[in-house]
C-alpha cells in the first residue's frame, strides 16, 4: 500500500523540541559585513550537530531563464566570494556559461537558520581549480576523473566500470588533472540570514552590497 503522503506531511512537524534550539539574534550587533556572521553562523552549527552544514542548494538558470536546483558543497568562503565545483561541461556548469548569476541557500534546522545568498559567478583560473581538487579527498578526485556528469547513462554497469577506472587512476595519480573540473566563485550581492521564532516573530536581516560597502535592513517575516 502506498503511503497517503497528505497524511504523512501533516503528520511533520518543524523544529521539534529535542531537536531543534532557537537562538536569538540581536541584528543591531551583527557585524557590518555578512561574512563574519556566515563564519559565526557555520561554527555555531558545526557546534550544534547540523549534519553536513557545509551542503547548499545552487540555483541557476538555463539559457531560456527557466530556472534549476541542487544541492552541492561549499568549498570556501571570503570577503570576495563564496565557492564551488563542478564540471564546466555539467547541466549547471552549462547553464553557469550561458547566465553567470547564481543563488545560494542554506538550511540549519538543529537552530531554525537560513542563509540565503545570490551574485554573480565567475570561473577560477585552471591551476586554482585544479589545487581545490587535490585538497579533496581520493574519492572527490576519482568522481572528477570519472566525468560525463549530467550525460545521459546507459546502464548502472557501464557507471561501475567507469567509476573503477577513475578509482584506480586517482590512487596511483593523486595529482591526475580533470580538465572540466572548475572552480566558481559567487561573489554576493545580497545576503540574508533568517532566525526562526518559536512564535513565527522571525527575524530576518538582510546585507546589500552598496558602492564598496554594505548596507543593512530588516524585512518581515
Amino acid at each position: 500500500m502506498e503511503p497517503d503522503l497528505h497524511e504523512l506531511l501533516r503528520s511533520l512537524r518543524v523544529w521539534a523540541p529535542g531537536v531543534t534550539t532557537l537562538p536569538a539574534f540581536d541584528p543591531a550587533a551583527a557585524p557590518a559585513d555578512p561574512l563574519p556572521l556566515f563564519a559565526s553562523w557555520f561554527a555555531e552549527a558545526v557546534a550544534a550537530g547540523q549534519p553536513e552544514p557545509h551542503t547548499m542548494s545552487l540555483a541557476t538558470s538555463d539559457e531560456e531563464g527557466l530556472p534549476d536546483v541542487r544541492t552541492v558543497m561549499l568549498h570556501g568562503a571570503d570577503t570576495d566570494a563564496w565557492t564551488f565545483a563542478t564540471h564546466a561541461t555539467s547541466r549547471k556548469g552549462r547553464q553557469l556559461a550561458a547566465r553567470p548569476y547564481a543563488a545560494l541557500g542554506f538550511y540549519w534546522h538543529v537552530q531554525g537558520r537560513q542563509i540565503r545568498v545570490r551574485g554573480p559567478v565567475t570561473t577560477a583560473p585552471p591551476a586554482e581549480s585544479l589545487a581545490d581538487l587535490h585538497a579533496r579527498s581520493t574519492g572527490a578526485l576519482a568522481a572528477a576523473l570519472t566525468g560525463r556528469q549530467s550525460e545521459p547513462l546507459e546502464s548502472l554497469e557501464a557507471l561501475a566500470q567507469a567509476s573503477e577506472t577513475a578509482w584506480a587512476r586517482a590512487q596511483e595519480d593523486p595529482e591526475a588533472p580533470s580538465p572540466t573540473w572548475t572552480l566558481y566563485r559567487l561573489r554576493a550581492d545580497e545576503v540574508e540570514f533568517f532566525q526562526g521564532d518559536e512564535r513565527r516573530r522571525h527575524v530576518r536581516l538582510r546585507y546589500v552590497r552598496s558602492g564598496g560597502g554594505w548596507g543593512k535592513e530588516l524585512l518581515w517575516p
